[in-house]
């Protein structure tokens, strides 16, 4: 090997820096024809400290591999104090990972590591872009179609490259494809129908002009239902707000629904239940190539207009945690996917839905998802290893 071809792994510290490291991930993917380029905007949105809220409570550390001076991998690595709080502390994590090869993908992971380990962590786990609340895991099974809004996408080899680097599985994430064309099983059928007949239970579309409150309502519960689960992370009041925002243009108000319940006691009826549906924006943005100029925009705003999508994808629902493992938790879960179902057909003509992700044991929400016979479709493992 002549010494241009050596491989230099280097922190990104320049705006030349950060443009490669965006940059890359449309390079290396262009030939994937099920590689989503995701809006350029959005990406720099993520890893800009003055825009994402989430640095508000970690850090990052970009990394960029070269060789001959061209850019050939890039990787991030971060300490996240909510996750040290909620995952045990000494937990790092690292994600973003791009490689052109074997050798590149465990230069990236060694460099991560050792930042990692400069700031006093024990443990490693990935991939996270950079968050569980934005692309978590890395795609094992399910290469073979595009991903929904808001899920990753990698190629087939990195699995084993993560691997080769010392790291086994830590758990787990299940997306479920349903056909939503056609009626649900009869006996999920039976348990909805039930459901309509109760004086106690109401179900509401979320309201956008009360957009605030609604999504105030919706994550008091996600908090509550999704607070015992494996890698959850409180959302903080700036990453809610800035959450709302990006999703404002894509929320559907029949197809964000929240379960009102009344339990007796004259206590009248109180949220308990909301499931959150998105379509699948991922279809509107294929053909933009990451780009909004110089008439992307005006494309995906006529889309948006438009809103005709093949598919959907419901990314959160949440029942309060006091009603987990009853009866009625899975009833509501049911008659909010009837609801959205006939929704998503009738106005937006979808005809596929994604349920996920889901843990892979996560046992309730598995049995809801295989009863309205949805099949696995993407399999997505975080790994982890000691430092």
């Amino acid at each position: 090997m002549g010494a241009m071809s050596a491989l230099l792994v280097r922190p990104v510290s320049s705006r030349a820096d950060r443009k490669a490291f965006v940059e890359l991930a449309y390079a290396l993917n262009r030939g994937d024809p099920n590689w989503v380029p995701p809006l350029r905007n959005e990406v720099y949105g993520l890893i800009d400290p003055g825009e994402n809220p989430w640095f508000g409570h970690a850090e990052a550390q970009l990394f960029l591999a070269r060789r001959g001076g061209r850019a050939v991998g890039r990787i991030s690595a971060q300490v996240d104090a909510l996750v040290l709080q909620h995952m045990g502390a000494g937990t790092g994590q690292w994600g973003m990972l791009e490689a052109a090869d074997a050798e590149t993908a465990a230069a990236l992971i060694a460099a991560a590591e050792a930042w990692l380990r400069a700031k006093g962590m024990t443990r490693a786990l990935g991939p996270f872009s950079l968050s569980i609340w934005d692309e978590p895991g890395l795609l094992i099974e399910g290469h073979d179609h595009p991903p929904r809004v808001m899920m990753g996408h990698n190629r087939p080899e990195y699995a084993g490259w993560v691997e080769a680097a010392g790291y086994a599985k830590a758990k787990d994430l299940y997306t479920y494809e349903v056909d939503v064309a056609k009626p649900f099983p009869p006996l999920v059928q039976r348990i909805i129908a039930s459901g309509e007949r109760n004086p106690r239970i109401r179900i509401r579309r979320a309201v956008k002009k009360r957009f605030d409150a609604e999504a105030a309502i919706v994550l008091g519960i996600l908090n509550d239902a999704w607070s015992d689960n494996w890698g959850y992370i409180p959302l903080t009041d700036a990453e809610i707000a800035y959450a709302g925002k990006k999703l404002k243009p894509i929320v559907l108000e029949d197809l964000v629904l929240i379960a009102e319940h009344d339990a007796g006691e004259g206590a009248g009826f109180e949220p308990v239940a909301f499931m959150l549906s998105l379509p699948d924006i991922n279809e509107m943005i294929r053909d933009l190539k990451g780009s909004l100029l110089p008439f992307g925009w005006a494309k995906l705003l006529w889309r948006l207009r438009r809103m005709r999508v093949e598919a959907g994808r419901v990314p959160l629902m949440g029942v309060v945690k006091r009603l987990h493992a009853s009866r009625l938790a899975s009833q509501l879960a049911f008659m909010m996917i009837e609801r959205i179902r006939l929704a998503g057909a009738e106005h937006y003509d979808i005809a596929r839905a994604e349920i996920g992700w889901v843990l892979e044991d996560n046992g309730p929400m598995r049995a809801i998802a295989e009863a309205v016979a949805g099949r696995i479709n993407r399999v997505y493992r975080i790994y982890e290893r000691t430092l």
